[in-house]
């Protein structure tokens, strides 16, 4: 299987931002209080996500996520549609980012020699299905968690207890199920397919989920091949710079990730949709726990990408005004530069989540000291 790095000439990659509040703020779609978030703009304006992607690529993005986030057959079903008629839908996500790929190089074809532009599918966690959405709290119902979302204000439980490993293993298997059957939807179209150049698994708020990830991946392999395979990565969420699992931890999410022999190893693990501050001691954390693990050849990268500063409210579905993002770019690169000096990674993505758009992509550019 492919690693990351090589799809890349330099061992810093610049990412896009928030493609959802992207397309609420630039082109004034309402999708924070839809179940499909931006995946409803992929049917109603496609042209609206094409420049979108176009506008971070001009910014100086090289590697753009798709429109996909919130694709899951049990949100789509929510909306009313068939698998059938979702499965095409989640394609047609890919092929607008690939759209957009192609119209930027045409552009960029008088400047000079063309950027090798990437293009990563979204995959969003079993955390973006439910109501309330569970990314950032992790409440996962049975078969996927011990307990559905309690109720706000209510105590809950969002891990599995000692002695309840049966279940926990459940859980995974669920967990793996659910990934793999999204995964079928592109990789069985051959066209979809060669569109994407990497594999995003984002958001992730339970180290179960991680394990699970990678079972999906090697079912995909069993059945595919390896060389159908394409490089890929997982991202945890760490809201106020904790794992939203309790008890868990950045060094658990690392030997999750890397740790064992027996299924596939992501060739990057990352970082995304928490406030930029902390990010410097997740990786540093997750930097130590990847010095414990037997190594299997290229160094893992990293992947960086934190929200504006803003606070997403999951019962209201609104945003609320959070911390100030004037020196945003600045605080990332300070970031990417002491990941660089450290020799667990073999290289960083670095963009923006949540309430960042091209603007912030364009500053984080030129902060990015190479």
């Amino acid at each position: 299987m492919a690693h990351i790095s090589e799809l890349f000439d330099s061992p810093v990659a610049i990412m896009d931002g928030g493609m959802g509040t992207t397309l609420e703020t630039f082109y004034s779609k309402s999708i924070s209080n839809t179940p499909l978030w931006s995946a409803n703009v992929i049917m109603e304006d496609p042209e609206a996500v094409i420049n979108a992607h176009l506008a971070f690529l001009r910014a100086g993005a090289k590697v753009i996520l798709t429109a996909t986030y919130q694709c899951a057959f049990e949100t789509f079903e929510r909306a009313g549609y068939s698998k059938d008629e979702a499965s095409r839908v989640w394609k047609t996500g890919v092929a607008l980012a690939n759209e957009a790929r192609s119209r930027f190089l045409k552009e960029y074809s008088k400047r000079g020699p063309q950027p090798k532009i990437r293009v990563a599918l979204s995959i969003g966690p079993f955390g973006a299905t439910p109501v309330p959405t569970q990314e950032f709290d992790g409440f996962y119902p049975p078969p996927y968690g011990p307990q559905a979302f309690p109720g706000e204000g209510l105590d809950g439980r969002n891990s599995f207890l000692p002695g309840e490993q049966a279940k926990e293993e459940e859980a995974t298997q669920a967990l793996a199920e659910f990934h793999l059957q999204r995964l079928k939807v592109y990789i069985s179209d051959p066209e979809t397919w060669a569109m994407i150049d990497c594999l995003a698994f984002e958001t992730v708020p339970v180290v179960r989920e991680v394990a699970a990830i990678r079972r999906a991946i090697r079912g995909l392999q069993e059945e595919y091949g390896e060389n159908a395979m394409k490089p890929w990565w997982i991202c945890n969420v760490f809201p106020f710079g904790k794992l939203p699992e309790r008890h868990s931890s950045p060094r658990e999410v690392i030997r999750a990730a890397l740790g064992g022999t027996n299924l596939p190893r992501p060739s990057a693990v990352g970082i995304n949709c928490c406030g930029v501050e902390f990010m410097g001691d997740i990786s540093a954390e997750m930097a130590e726990e990847i010095g414990s693990i037997e190594s299997t050849g290229k160094a893992p990268w990293l992947i960086l990408y934190p929200n504006g500063g803003d606070v997403y409210d999951t019962i209201l579905r609104q945003w609320k005004k959070g911390r100030d993002k004037a020196h945003w770019a600045e605080e990332l690169n300070q970031v990417v530069q002491s990941v660089r000096a450290n020799k667990a990674w073999g290289g960083v993505i670095v963009g923006g989540c949540c309430r960042t758009g091209p603007e912030e992509i364009e500053h984080l550019v030129g902060a990015i000291d190479y």
